[in-house]
């Protein structure tokens, strides 16, 4: 049954390997918690003159240095001072060189938000009109590429690690103490370690090229590693290198001192341990707290210490899991995992799973503030997700609970059971060592008679010879060859005897595991925590994505406020101006119209439409007909119809925007009385 259970776990596992690798793949760069709200001027906007700075604002506090912010003319040269500066809380500036020509401008940022994630994108606007530029908008943006992918799966092992460390250490402390001297659960732990460490370094170093240029080249580079041990999350990765030096510790005296003591000594000792390991453990949760989303946003004084209890809570259940399904697979036959100790671990568990759904509740109140954030946000969706199988693991468990009290109920009769074979492999054992007494003591025997044998023989032939130099040195030489001859016949034993041994001692354990693994209950939990664990390596995959996302309500908050200009600019800076090529299909169906809406702002604009032809002369078509539409609020179509004013120019006064958003403006040209078609492109009305 082992065989055929081996070559499913490892299967099963590379799996989940992929599973795991395709999430953290699908999960794209990292989405932060700060999101552009405003600007000035605004996305598209069309000014009269060169404004005189560039102002963004962000939904929190960003960390900026000379090349954050970046305003490029059509040629993709800078025309920045190349000094940002922050007029408010959320709001930075950097000032523009005079005399700026006409045509269209490049704004680029890319900024690190305060909860640690990089941030970046990229914006045009125009002075006098449109034209064409040399700078692309769609760049590779911070946090993305292969440093970004390397940074994801540094995060992922390091949530995997802590969390085998943590719950391992608690589950041989509060359910299983005699498990601190079984091999494959110290392994267990000490990888766990292992793994966090080297995954904190390796998060380190990376730091520094993921918040900035994403080159691979920049890991190594210590200045930057300087500038990143002097901001928020360089600090919190250096103290979760200090804190993995105490659990080192931790480490060293739960599998040393703690397993040499007996178990009465044990309880005394335990206390101190489980005081001293939940110190450090919560150390280690609060490196994360400290510098992610619970540090920043609503109630930033609450939510770190709930999002300590999350994630020990987490590790709790999660390594805890790790740590028995171990032992049960990989676990010494002469050692199972008692009853006892998984009925413990499911007590354990149950309230890690009260703690997560309390503090569960709380930080997703705090991360989405709507219902409709769950369908509307990728962070709610996300969430889902993870409720989703914390649910499906929640009726595991449950499944795990069941065999763990058939396997109590089983406990006595497989006692006496183990007392029986304990007794039959005792006596077996006795007649082996009397059997290899024997034949030790035969050899022993042999030795001796043939000693006097030839000291007998050599004297008599001693004496009849007369030579007493012959019978010296026969005498002599008789002995030395007896004495290597019994030597190496007693070390010949020893060797075999140790061999036979050693045989007897991996048949007995064979047949003990197999014996073990032939009991129903214990085979049914089996199965059931390993699909416990398979399905809690896809929930931390999960987890480690939403600590990316960017939280709901922020990006609730930054499509209702949009790309809207900061406070203080004219309504005549606001012009929005769309061009969309149309092709009716017919003869001269082929054109372009031209969409200005000013001052695109909520409450009456003025619209006007110019019509041209592919080589930009000025035709006249049928029918121009308009209409908006705000999708996210449910809003319109709302219909405009112009006035023909002149050659290729309608205009409609009055145009009523009811709030500020993203709006579809989708024009209908009509060159025939049967052919017409319908564009339609996206402008940000404030």
């Amino acid at each position: 049954m082992t065989q055929t259970i081996a070559p499913r776990l490892r299967t099963l596992v590379l799996l989940l390997l992929a599973a795991a690798c395709a999430l953290l793949a699908a999960a794209g760069p990292a989405s932060a918690h700060a999101a552009l709200t405003g600007s000035d001027p605004r996305e598209g906007a069309v000014v009269d003159k060169a404004p005189a700075q560039v102002s963004l604002t962000f939904s929190e506090s960003v960390s900026m240095d000379d090349d954050s912010l970046r305003v490029l003319d059509p040629k993709g040269k800078r025309v920045d001072d190349g000094k940002p500066s922050g007029t408010g809380g959320t709001t930075y500036s950097v000032k523009l060189h005079a005399g700026l020509p006409d045509g269209t401008y490049t704004v680029t940022y890319q900024v690190v938000s305060a909860d640690s994630h990089p941030v970046s994108g990229a914006y045009t606007f125009s002075v006098g009109a449109p034209s064409d530029t040399s700078v692309s908008v769609s760049a590779q943006g911070a946090g993305s590429g292969f440093v970004g992918g390397l940074y994801g799966v540094g995060r992922y092992v390091s949530y995997a690690g802590f969390a085998v460390l943590v719950g391992g250490a608690a589950f041989v402390l509060a359910c299983w103490p005699r498990g601190s001297g079984v091999r494959v659960v110290q392994r267990s732990v000490v990888s766990g370690w292992l793994a966090l460490t080297a995954a904190t370094l390796l998060l380190l170093l990376l730091r520094g090229s993921y918040t900035g240029s994403g080159k691979v080249a920049d890991v190594f580079d210590l200045g930057l590693l300087g500038e990143v041990l002097q901001t928020k999350a360089g600090a919190a990765l250096v103290s979760r290198l200090l804190l993995l030096a105490a659990a080192a510790l931790f480490v060293a005296v739960l599998f040393g001192a703690y397993d040499k003591r007996e178990d009465e000594e044990k309880r005394d000792l335990t206390f101190g341990l489980a005081v001293g390991g939940s110190v450090v453990a919560a150390g280690l949760a609060a490196t994360w707290a400290m510098s992610e989303h619970a540090s920043v946003g609503l109630q930033a004084g609450l939510a770190m210490p709930v999002d300590v209890v999350h994630l020990i809570a987490v590790a709790t259940w999660l390594g805890g899991l790790t740590a028995l399904l171990v032992a049960l697979y990989r676990g010494p036959a002469d050692t199972p995992v008692p009853a006892l100790a998984v009925r413990r671990f499911s007590r354990v568990a149950f309230g890690s799973v009260i703690a997560l759904v309390v503090t569960g509740t709380y930080q997703s109140w705090r991360q989405l503030g709507s219902w409709t954030a769950f369908t509307d946000t990728r962070y709610g969706q996300l969430l889902l997700v993870k409720i989703g199988l914390v649910a499906v693991l929640v009726g595991v468990a449950y499944f795990s609970r069941r065999w763990t009290a058939q396997l109590a109920q089983a406990a006595p009769a497989g006692a006496g059971a183990a007392r029986g074979a304990g007794k039959a492999s005792g006596s077996a054992a006795v007649q082996a060592a009397a059997k290899t007494a024997g034949k030790v003591s035969g050899n022993t025997s042999a030795k001796s008679s043939g000693k006097s044998s030839g000291k007998s023989s050599g004297k008599s032939s001693g004496k009849s010879s007369g030579k007493s130099s012959g019978k010296e040195t026969g005498s002599g030489n008789a002995k030395v060859a007896e004495k290597a001859s019994g030597a190496a016949e007693d070390s010949g034993g020893s060797r075999r005897a140790a061999q036979l041994a050693r045989q007897r001692a991996a048949v007995d354990a064979a047949r003990q595991k197999r014996q073990r693994d032939a009991d129903p209950n214990r085979f049914g939990l089996r199965r059931s925590v390993l699909a416990e664990a398979s399905v809690a390596v896809v929930l931390l995959v999960v987890t480690t994505v939403l600590t990316q996302t960017e939280p709901g309500r922020t990006e609730e908050e930054a499509k209702a406020a949009g790309t809207s200009s900061a406070t203080g600019s004219a309504p005549s800076t606001g012009a929005v101006t769309l061009d969309m090529p149309f092709d009716t299909g017919s003869q001269n169906g082929k054109g372009v119209i031209r969409v200005e809406l000013d001052p695109a702002r909520v409450g009456a604009n003025d619209m006007h439409l110019y019509v041209e032809r592919p080589d930009g002369t000025a035709f006249d078509i049928p029918e121009v007909k308009v209409a908006l539409t705000q999708k996210a609020q449910d809003i319109g179509p709302l219909p405009v119809v112009p006035d023909h004013i002149t050659t290729g120019h309608w205009s409609a006064s009055g145009v009523q925007v009811p709030m500020a958003g993203d709006w579809e403006v989708a024009v209908t040209v009509r060159t025939s009385d049967i052919d017409q078609v319908t564009v339609s492109k996206n402008a940000q009305i404030g």
